[in-house]
């Protein structure tokens, strides 16, 4: 399927967005997600199907001010 991740379409054959985290190498542990806009919780990220044409949004944390 084709979605976006981070402002660029990719193909995956990810089910949910934990295994989309794991296929892309992404630190599941330290990084924020958002699918479609809404935040989603590391806990529920193995519950979390990914559909054609979703947006996915991989935030790393920051420090400083």
């Amino acid at each position: 399927m084709r979605i976006t991740i981070n402002g660029e379409e990719r193909h995956t054959e990810a089910a949910t967005l934990a295994s989309l985290i794991e296929e892309q190498d992404f630190e599941p542990t330290v990084v924020a997600t958002a699918l479609n806009g809404d935040f989603v919780p590391r806990a529920e990220r193995a519950a979390t199907p990914l559909v054609d044409g979703d947006s996915v949004e991989v935030f790393s944390p920051r420090q400083g001010g």
